[in-house]
């Protein structure tokens, strides 16, 4: 069997049993797993959708099943459980969360979580950049203000609490943009951030694992690097890792990438160099920048993006990563002189997907890192991440473009769609058979009419 082969086998068995175990969260859930969205990328965390019924023609009028306007301008991407989608937003100065029916884009219920949402620098998103993650049973939505929150679904008050006031005042330019994983009752974060002075050497970083019905702190790590200045800071998303032989959370930023148990946080191992001083590292560009892509995770594989005007990374997992493996060829795939500044991979048929921010798709081989092809889609500006739905890839530009590209060897932009200069920084998200676009503007349910 191939390599391609091996890993598309592979994922499958993961597929099978992550898709149960979803199941088993929620029992009194009617309907198969494939129909949720319950976080960022999805069940499985790779942005690949398992419906594949999309319509193949729309437009901003053209099977559009609703359109609801939004408070706010944030890029958070949605999550969808059932007939209930979870999204969060700025309503002038507050931080809300917003509950929509699936079926005809009624906001169900809005929730005022905090305050003091501050803008970034145009285009780059707002206090209610990360997205919210739920099981069915309760949501949880974190901001970049640090506040921290569990509600029902149907709207109920869990409980909520500042990850800087518990954990240490957040010191991060833009605001604290990761998104939490969910793994079962489990609620992991990082918060990789320090003072942007470079002769400080305070180290801020951490990595926490909260019990995710009652917010209590599981455990709490540190998490030590030599990075200066902004390098200090991350804007990625942690990630779990898991094959047929290990599993680990994944934390990506500050000059490093490293691995950590599940039951205790401690560092199971580490490659770090990926930022450094320049001319001391093959790998090493501008130490000033800081990660904003986040690492994508398939069985036996880890693409790491680094930052802009870096290459990215592929690691080998197997026996030799552990430790400091920062020196160690065995762990390195590949290299590709190439990164996205802030979209993240997508890995599908031996194919590795990198969306860049000018807009051009690089396609490169999972085995060897060549590229395959690097094309325009859209001049603009790009910072959502592909969806892969069935054989077709779908993402948004911050003019309101969003860009239909054939999955394969052979690039083919099939369609873009024009939404009227309506932002798309979002992810975009496809459940049973709708495709789910979050603009700037509004909120849109594609669905064959």
């Amino acid at each position: 069997m191939s390599a391609p082969a091996r890993l598309r086998s592979s994922r499958h068995c993961v597929t099978s049993a992550l898709l149960a175990a979803l199941l088993l969260q929620c029992p009194g859930v009617v309907g198969s797993a494939a129909e949720h969205w319950p976080q960022w990328r999805g069940p499985l965390g790779d942005g690949i959708a398992g419906t594949t019924t999309v319509p193949r023609t729309w437009s901003k009028t053209q099977n559009v099943a609703w359109r609801t306007p939004l408070p706010g301008r944030a890029g958070a991407t949605p999550c969808v459980w059932g007939d209930r989608i979870f999204l969060t937003s700025n309503d002038g100065s507050d931080l809300v969360l917003l509950c929509v029916a699936t079926t005809d884009g009624r906001i169900l219920w809005k929730r005022t979580v905090g305050g003091g949402n501050q803008d970034a620098r145009a285009g780059e998103g707002n206090s209610a950049s990360p997205s919210p993650t739920t099981d069915g049973r309760h949501v949880w939505s974190l901001f970049g203000t640090g506040i921290l929150a569990c509600h029902t679904v149907d709207g109920e008050e869990v409980w909520k609490f500042d990850v800087g006031e518990r954990f240490g005042r957040l010191d991060i330019q833009f605001g604290m943009t990761s998104t939490p994983v969910l793994e079962g009752d489990a609620l992991y974060l990082q918060l990789i951030h320090g003072p942007m002075k470079l002769d400080d050497q305070t180290r801020t970083g951490k990595v926490i694992r909260l019990d995710a019905g009652t917010g209590r702190t599981v455990w709490e790590v540190d998490r030590v690097t030599d990075a200066q200045f902004e390098c200090k800071h991350s804007y990625a998303s942690p990630f779990i890792y898991r094959d047929a032989d290990r599993e680990f959370l994944v934390a990506h930023g500050a000059d490093c990438i490293t691995g950590h148990a599940l039951g205790d946080g401690r560092e199971l191992w580490r490659f770090g160099g990926l930022n450094g001083p320049s001319g001391t590292n093959p790998l090493a560009h501008d130490q000033t920048f800081r990660f904003v892509a986040s690492p994508c995770v398939v069985p036996g594989t880890i693409i790491v993006p680094t930052c802009k005007r870096g290459p990215t990374v592929a690691l080998r997992v197997g026996d030799d990563l552990a430790g400091d493996c920062s020196s160690n060829p065995a762990v390195v795939r590949w290299v590709n002189p190439l990164t996205p500044d802030v979209s993240i991979p997508v890995v599908a048929d031996g194919l590795v997907y990198m969306l860049h921010k000018d807009g051009k798709l690089q396609c490169v081989d999972l085995e060897t890192g060549k590229d395959v092809y690097m094309e325009r889609t859209h001049t603009a500006q790009h910072r959502s991440s592909p969806l892969l739905v069935g054989d077709r890839l779908y993402f948004g530009s911050n003019d309101g473009v969003v860009s239909v590209v054939k999955a394969g060897r052979t690039f083919e932009l099939l369609d873009t769609v024009d939404l009227g200069g309506e932002a798309v920084t979002a992810s975009l998200v496809a459940v049973d058979g709708t495709l789910y676009v979050r603009s700037y503007d509004a909120l849109y349910a594609i669905r064959e009419r």
